[in-house]
């Protein structure tokens, strides 16, 4: 199989020919993989940033065709177009029965790199080859659990629709599942990549009042204007904290989105943050960077209040078809998230774009 393999962090992935890649098992679909946006949470294993368990197959925010279909697979059909999710729900754990189906079992191959069962379907020469994400996505094939495979409707461009199993049904769900936000509210998204863009278009749906975006690159703030923030930042030259003070009458915004991945602006949010206030972190920090909460009984006191957040907090059965009604409404642009499109030759070119802040999404032709 033809994939685009990492073997060590900072050094060039290789495109290859020789990944073998396990027949789909009972409840499993393989899918030919047509297109994959490029993630910074790819972009860690690439950089060092999130540590490599061993040889790596990059990518989890694909769509693509159902190739082959596994034993007792009986709602998709080989042919049918589908979006891939990193979180599979199984419907039998504790957290699908909670309704908390971002959570599963069988979404922790997000952090693992493995299917649920623990192995990862792929090697190379007999060798394990681990799933970027819990997908492995930068290749022709993908085998998963079938409920990782949303079926979409075929005349839903496949280079576009890929945006959704990632950036998408995580901006936007952080703003309505995790912080559940109210029509009205105010806001500040630190960090405008595909997810804070995404995070953006979350607090419009919403019908917030407010919509503050901060990023450093001038060609982010002008994107997110389109998008829906009612105002940008410099966080370099300008005092975003002022902003935030003057926009909300010295009280604090009701929400603040981490989207960056950095712990320092994980910090600066719930000190823009009203009492009562949330911040929620939506970007994946280097897993050596630490929280500190200066003043403990104060924000206690303040009840202030900080979320995690994996996938949006979203059951992708319902999410990714619910955004794609919101794109058909035309409430949702998936199109304009794209700036960039490579084939899988030029797979280190897409990832030194997203490195440098070149844009917003980069998606690779499989």
């Amino acid at each position: 199989m033809r994939a685009a393999l990492l073997e060590e962090a900072r050094k060039p992935l290789k495109v290859r020919n020789d990944i073998d890649i396990i027949d789909p098992r009972v409840g499993e679909v393989r899918v030919n993989v047509k297109y994959c946006g490029l993630c910074n949470s790819d972009l860690g294993f690439v950089t060092g940033k999130a540590p490599l368990m061993g040889l790596q197959v990059p990518g989890h925010e694909a769509s693509g065709v159902v190739e082959s279909l596994g034993p007792g697979v009986t709602h998709l059909e080989v042919g049918d177009h589908v979006v891939l999710t990193p979180a599979p729900p199984c419907g039998q754990c504790y957290y699908c029965q909670r309704d908390q189906q971002n959570l599963c079992t069988n979404a922790m191959g997000i952090l693992t790199g493995t299917l649920p069962d623990g192995s990862t379907g792929l090697s190379l020469n007999g060798e394990q080859v681990f799933r970027g994400c819990g997908i492995g996505a930068l290749a022709e094939y993908v085998t998963l659990p079938a409920t990782g495979a949303i079926k979409i409707d075929k005349d839903i461009p496949l280079d576009v629709a890929c945006v959704i199993g990632c950036a998408l049904q995580t901006g936007v769900g952080a703003v309505l599942n995790t912080a559940e936000m109210e029509a009205g509210a105010t806001c500040v998204v630190l960090g405008l990549g595909g997810i804070g863009m995404a995070a953006i278009q979350g607090a419009r749906i919403a019908g917030a009042s407010v919509i503050i975006a901060s990023d450093p690159v001038a060609e982010r703030r002008d994107k997110a204007i389109g998008f829906g923030a009612t105002h940008v930042v410099d966080p370099v030259n300008e005092d975003i904290n002022a902003l935030v003070m003057t926009l909300t009458g010295a009280i604090g915004v009701d929400y603040a989105f981490e989207a960056a991945g950095k712990a320092a602006l994980i910090e600066q949010g719930i000190q823009m943050t009203r009492m009562g206030g949330t911040t929620v972190i939506v970007g994946s920090p280097a897993i050596e960077e630490n929280l500190t909460i200066p003043n403990v009984v104060l924000f206690q006191a303040l009840e202030k209040k900080l979320c995690g957040c994996l996938l949006g907090s979203s059951n992708s059965l319902f999410e990714i078809p619910r955004l794609l009604r919101l794109w058909r409404q035309g409430l949702l642009d998936m199109e304009g998230m794209i700036t960039g499109r490579r084939p899988l030759e030029e797979i280190n070119e897409g990832f030194k774009d997203l490195e440098e802040s070149r844009g917003i999404r980069t998606v690779i032709e499989i």
